[in-house]
């Protein structure tokens, strides 16, 4: 049983408090046995150093990492214990009229689920809002505001110009810009403008400038596209929207999901000023927003997302009101730059410092973005800041004195800051060939040497057409294995970039991989004669089918020239064509992949695409091939090897044996064991796995296949083998067996009532091709 906070803590120590017995139990209830005695030997520990306890590794709502309970944002506190929300709620208006709304997070803004009816300008758009406030430290819900569903934001900013009620006409901008999805350029542009109006007017109430900030908080949530093609009057308006933003800064405080406005007033004897922030799940909260006069130097980038620190020279002022403002926007839509296009869905922070009767002497700033490091890796960055004279990013007065795991900034003024990134792709580059794919395909390769030798030095044993069929094969087999286990994986594996020391501003975030020449040639070495070993496969289809199928015709003359002209010219038309509607300088990965040198499969987006080579030049014709084979292999193995010849006396009939080496020979040789490739594209994990093995196993070690059965089982290879190994002075090995001694490796005389071991006869090349292949007629 575990024992209570009384029989843990001694007298005089921290008591426990209530949250921390609740860990516990629920701990204990939920059989968390590895957090319960971590947090029992913390404990003990306190009872016997009497020094304070660190922090009970449990979290309430959140998640633990390195020693810190990282809360959602509806959490607060250091274990995540403190509710930072308003729990849902009714307003009833009557007994025929209520709002529902669900939980809000505090210092936001909520919506009703009552929207406004179809017939209205704003179908759609909730009726009513309100706002989470927290009073002391209990969340709080503020009254509720309600919408005109007939009104539109150009009405809002015509009567805003004649209008007193500032108040109202902010609550309804923001209502009306609570779906962002629904916004257009002109909504955005009307919106901006509005807001901006409300935000120049330091008299203005706290729920107008608050209702301008959350709605300019909403408009950052729009669409990417409606500021992508804006027109100049939406440029101007988010210029002056910015810009306004930063005055307001310097006395004003706010914090939305998308934006966090704050100011510091300077004390006598400070010169610096220091912000940082950091998100939870992609929004901004009061709690994170942390300012400070008092930082001498940025702090440690891991706990924050983004820091900027300000040195200053107090102005002799008579005023003497310095003060810095700080406005912290979570993407740049309002900064939409012609020099620099982005590709990669990530969010660029932008920070903004406005200082007030004092001269900027130094800024710095810290960026710690936040981007899919699964997918995409920093190549380099720039530290720029927004110049509104020519409405873009420039480097001027900035240097970078970062890496790619601190993006640090100095510039000498204070303007809006970012970083504009870089990103290569995070390319799966191949690993070096597994054991299986190695060894396999090592082997393959000797095989393939053994059988090249074996079929020329034996070639008059057989028809010319047999010999230069399998010959050309099992060549254009070893060329690809040599090429594939030598120069298959991508030299720019290896490549590992430093981030450049000069500050030059970047034009896009996206960098393609240096263009590799050889990676490119291997690629099309490979497709070349992988098509000529597919190829070749189809011409010894042909060559079967006129050999064992039409045995009374003979085969036509200069079969081998025209056949060879097929093998190995066909494919050189597919891959030049290919290359040649593909390749394109700079653009090499329209061809090939860059995870390793073969054919391009996938586009930009990461998914399959019939525009890349893969599908139309590799697959498709592949496809084509074994269909031609499989059918030829079916015809031969029905009407072949499996079919029985009564006319045949019962010991001259092929044995079950004969039958299985003779389909395997064929299947081999025809490469039907491809057809497992194309398995492999079935979408379903465990199916996958399995022909992706099985797939592997048989391809890498067809060249060995085809050295087993149509050279190690031939006849003529083993009466040499034999020959080689009489000259072999080796002992008897008697075997027994129904009392009769086989002698093998070593013939007796014929004196002798033992028999002699004679090899079983089998299916092999010659046996394949009928009795018309066994004579030494050259074709």
């Amino acid at each position: 049983q575990t024992p209570g906070p009384q029989a843990v803590w001694p007298a005089g120590s921290m008591v426990w408090g209530v949250a921390e017995a609740a860990w516990l139990q629920r701990a204990v209830e939920q059989g968390s046995s590895r957090a319960v005695s971590s947090l029992l030997l913390q404990t003990s520990f306190e009872c016997e150093t009497s020094s304070p306890s660190p922090a009970p590794l449990l979290c309430n709502k959140g998640e633990y990492r390195d020693g810190v309970c990282f809360c959602p944002e509806e959490w607060t506190g250091q274990h995540c214990e403190t509710a930072n929300f308003c729990e849902d709620s009714t307003y009833v208006v009557n007994s025929s009229k209520k709002f529902t709304f669900t939980r809000i997070v505090v210092d936001r803004f909520g919506y009703s689920a009552e929207k406004c009816e179809n017939n209205t300008v704003n179908a759609g758009t909730p009726k009513a809002s309100r706002k989470c406030i927290k009073i002391g430290r209990t969340p709080t819900l503020d009254d509720v505001t309600f919408v005109n569903c007939s009104i539109n934001l150009k009405t809002l900013m015509d009567e805003l110009r004649t209008a007193d009620n500032v108040s109202s006409i902010a609550n309804n901008t923001q209502i009306l810009t609570s779906v962002p999805e629904k916004l257009t350029t002109e909504n955005i542009s009307t919106a901006a403008d509005i807001a901006g109006q409300i935000l120049k007017n330091d008299s203005q109430e706290a729920t107008a400038t608050m209702a301008a900030v959350a709605t300019v908080s909403q408009l950052l949530d729009a669409r990417v596209s409606e500021f992508n093609f804006a027109d100049e009057n939406l440029t101007n308006t988010t210029a002056n929207l910015t810009r306004t933003l930063e005055n307001f800064s310097l006395n004003g405080s706010a914090v939305q999901p998308n934006i966090a406005v704050q100011h510091i007033s300077f004390k006598t004897n400070s010169t610096k000023a220091w912000f940082s922030a950091k998100t939870v799940s992609g929004s901004l909260l009061s709690e994170n927003i942390n300012v400070s006069e008092k930082v001498p130097d940025i702090k440690d980038a891991s706990n924050s997302e983004v820091q900027i620190l300000i040195n200053i020279t107090k102005n002799d002022s008579p005023s003497g009101n310095e003060s810095i403002g700080f406005v912290l926007y979570q993407n740049d839509k309002f900064f939409q730059s012609e020099s620099y296009k982005t590709h990669f869905n990530h969010t660029k922070q932008i920070i903004s410092g406005h200082v007030a009767n004092a001269t900027v002497n130094d800024v710095q700033i810290v960026f710690n973005p936040k981007f899919n490091k699964s997918e995409i890796l920093l190549h380099d960055y720039a530290c720029v800041f927004w110049d509104y004279n020519a409405n873009d990013w420039d480097t001027k007065g900035c240097t970078k004195e970062g890496n790619k795991s601190e993006l640090r900034c100095r510039c000498n003024h204070a303007t809006s800051f970012a970083v504009l990134m870089s990103f290569k792709i995070n390319y799966k580059y191949a690993k070096p060939l597994e054991i299986v794919s190695n060894i396999g395909t090592g082997v393959s390769i000797v095989g393939l040497v053994i059988t090249i030798l074996f079929q020329i030095l034996t070639r008059k044993t057989r028809k010319f057409s047999v010999t230069w069929m399998l010959v050309n094969l099992c060549t254009s087999m070893l060329i690809f294995n040599i090429i594939f286990i030598s120069g298959i994986d991508n030299p720019n594996a290896k490549n590992n970039v430093a981030v450049s020391t000069t500050n030059t501003l970047l034009d896009s975030d996206r960098v393609d991989p240096p263009e590799n020449a050889s990676c490119t040639a291997v690629a099309v070495l490979l497709h070349y004669f992988l098509l000529a070993t597919f190829m070749w496969t189809a011409v010894n289809s042909a060559h079967l089918y006129l050999l064992l199928l039409k045995t009374l015709r003979p085969i036509p003359g200069h079969f081998t020239l025209f056949m060879s002209i097929i093998g190995w010219g066909v494919p050189a038309v597919v891959v030049a064509i290919t290359l040649g509607a593909t390749y394109r300088k700079g653009k090499q990965l329209n061809y090939r992949q860059e995870e390793f040198c073969w054919l391009a499969v996938l586009d930009d987006k990461g998914e399959v695409s019939i525009k890349k080579p893969m599908i139309g030049a590799f697959l498709l014709v592949v496809a084509v091939i074994l269909l031609f084979n499989i059918i030829i292999f079916v015809k031969i193995t029905v009407l072949v090897m499996w079919k029985e010849n009564t006319n045949l006396t019962s010991n001259k009939k092929k044995s079950f044996t004969t039958k299985i080496f003779g389909t395997l020979s064929v299947a081999v040789v025809l490469g039907i064991t491809w057809i497992l490739g194309y398995m492999m594209l079935i979408n379903q994990e465990e199916t996958n796995f399995v022909f992706s093995i099985l797939f592997c196993i048989f391809n890498a070690t067809q060249g060995l296949q085809i050295c087993i059965l149509y050279t190690f089982r031939s006849p003529i290879f083993k009466k040499k083998v034999t020959e080689l190994f009489s000259f072999v002075s080796l002992p008897d090995i008697p075997i027994y067996l129904h009392s009769k001694s086989y002698y093998l490796l070593k013939f007796r005389s014929k004196k002798n009532t033992y028999e002699n071991f004679k090899p079983s006869e089998t299916f092999s090349e010659e046996t394949s091709f009928s009795s018309n292949d066994q004579t030494s007629t050259k074709n």
